[in-house]
């Protein structure tokens, strides 16, 4: 009988040993399966939360990369169009604005800006008076033309009415024949017509040892006032063809036959009045 309780206390001790062994593996079962279903059922987010309040970044996908690529794309043509827009009213106001009126000291070529890129639209005839909008870029000045904003080249508008330079040419003798000394046919022909056409102007420049001068071929044309010698400028650029002229300096700017069509172009300082011709106007022949 001893032995029959002995064995019976063994069993019995066995069988509590097993029930705490298999409560906590089911505990852990049952957690995970929660756990992977909560995961599974979870929709995707930016970030996840981690083990004691942490938060682990979703990593960029490729299709996040091109959606901020197009979203700089459509701020970039969003900022251009409003700042071509801006442009735009501020050029209507200038127009609108515009109230003041400057006479047109040579002929001008139309711009359709004030920048390199600016195509030519027209060109604008001596002695005419236009509105001016007061706006100044890139040494070009703003005017109206025709209701429409334009632009010029700056240094050729004045308040006050050009002087009309005579129409017509002279091969007369002029009152100091002096000055055709060592010229050419051609340059005597320029000499006598400006004589004649301007007979207000008293010096000339004609050969010396110097530049185009000692071919006999060029003429200075002795004047400090702006508008004189634009006047005599422009006579002369009117008559180019007729005289034979190569080209004609004033004012630290140049027209050429050749690129006659560009009108006047300026020119690098030579460090003087003289050199850069302020105080004449310079003329050579073919």
């Amino acid at each position: 009988m001893a032995e029959h309780r002995h064995k019976r206390e063994s069993d019995a001790r066995r069988k509590p040993r097993a029930t705490l062994v298999a409560a906590p593996l089911a505990v852990l079962a049952t957690a995970s399966a929660v756990t992977l279903g909560v995961l599974s059922s979870a929709p995707a987010s930016d970030s996840v939360i981690a083990k004691e309040g942490a938060v682990i970044s979703r990593p960029a996908t490729s299709r996040d990369t091109v959606s901020r690529a197009d979203s700089r794309l459509e701020r970039a043509q969003f900022q251009r169009a409003y700042n071509r827009s801006q442009r735009r009213v501020a050029t209507l106001n200038a127009v609108q604005n515009a109230d003041k009126k400057l006479w047109v000291t040579s002929d001008l070529n139309l711009w359709t800006g004030a920048g390199k890129g600016a195509d030519k639209d027209g060109e604008l005839d001596a002695g005419k008076r236009v509105l001016v909008t007061g706006r100044r870029s890139d040494d070009r000045v703003e005017v109206v033309v025709d209701g429409t904003a334009r632009w010029v080249s700056e240094g050729y508008l004045t308040e006050e009415k050009p002087v009309a330079a005579p129409a017509g040419l002279s091969m007369a003798p002029c009152p100091d024949p002096g000055v055709e000394n060592g010229l050419t046919k051609n340059a005597v022909y320029v000499y006598r017509s400006v004589c004649h056409a301007f007979p207000q102007i008293t010096r000339y420049g004609g050969w010396d040892g110097h530049g185009e001068h000692s071919s006999g071929k060029a003429l200075d044309i002795m004047t400090s006032d702006v508008e004189l010698g634009t006047a005599i400028a422009d006579f002369l650029r009117k008559h180019a063809a007729e005289l034979k002229l190569y080209d004609i300096l004033w004012r630290q700017r140049i027209f050429t036959q050749e690129r006659g069509g560009e009108g006047w172009r300026g020119m690098p300082s030579r460090g003087s009045a003289t050199a850069n011709h302020y105080d004449h106007v310079h003329v050579s022949t073919y």
